[in-house]
């Protein structure tokens, strides 16, 4: 009897182990199941909002502490617009019964104020209501007179399930995790509307990469003749004459659309 029990604890003891090791090992490249991804949010999930003593000494920097709109303020604007609350750890854009955008006075974007970036990796997690719609801008400026997506790149945000700009586009490029209206998310792995999702963002001199929930879902690079003929078949053809030239240095910003949408854990390291 005691000889299977301590055979039994050893099964227990190297199961334990390989959940924990193989983690750390494999990072965010062994993801590739839902089943792995559990193991990920069960082992590695850390304090919300939060820095770990490895991010600090990575020189991570936190652009969100989960209590107050310090560092954020409205696109072109210097308040921190109305429609957007800390709620329970998040940042959190309130629905608008679907005017979206800057179409109200207490609404608009939200940018970092803090400073603008050109080579980072940009980690957040993001939630979406019923049929919502918001994105991730990066490498974007502050015109007057335009919105952020006219000069800015976006992550899309969405329900893929409810919102019809997930059917429209081409090849499912204004579903969540796409380069938007430009390249496509592939696996198209985003989680149902009031569930989160991790995401990471890559730019490295022109060489850009999304991961969406542990996997690289695209990749691209900028400024190149492969670039410039996307956006020639996108709709940011026209919509500003030198948006093929994108900015090589920005502001974060997240989206206003209207919707219910929530942000947290929001951190960005600087690559040289």
């Amino acid at each position: 009897m005691m000889n299977k029990l301590n055979v039994l604890a050893g099964i227990f003891i190297l199961l334990g182990v390989g959940c924990r090791s193989g983690i750390k090992k494999g990072g965010a490249d062994s993801v590739t199941s839902k089943n792995s991804l559990k193991n990920v949010e069960c082992c590695e999930k850390g304090p919300l909002n939060q820095l770990t003593d490895a991010e600090k000494a990575q020189d991570w920097l936190l652009l969100f502490d989960g209590k107050t709109t310090n560092g954020w303020r409205g696109y072109n604007k210097k308040n921190f617009p109305s429609a957007w609350i800390v709620e329970e750890g998040a940042l959190k854009c309130r629905s608008d019964s679907g005017r979206g955008e800057s179409g109200r006075a207490d609404g608009g974007d939200l940018v970092y104020a803090g400073q603008r970036f050109s080579n980072f990796d940009l980690r957040l997690e993001w939630k979406v209501s019923e049929g919502g719609n918001s994105g991730i801008f990066y490498l974007g400026k502050e015109v007057e007179g335009w919105p952020l997506y006219k000069s800015a790149l976006e992550m899309q945000v969405l329900d893929n399930v409810k919102n019809p700009d997930s059917f429209r586009g081409k090849n499912g490029n204004r579903k969540a995790g796409s380069l938007y209206d430009i390249i496509p998310a592939k696996p198209e792995n985003s989680k149902p509307a009031g569930e989160w999702n991790s995401i990471e963002i890559i730019c490295d001199h022109g060489k850009v990469v999304h991961r969406q929930n542990g996997v690289a879902v695209l990749e691209y690079e900028l400024w190149t003749p492969e670039w410039k003929a996307l956006v020639s078949k996108s709709k940011f053809n026209g919509l500003n004459p030198d948006w093929e030239n994108i900015a090589k240095e920005g502001v974060i910003g997240l989206q206003d659309h209207g919707s219910d949408v929530w942000f947290r854990n929001i951190k960005i390291r600087v690559l040289e």
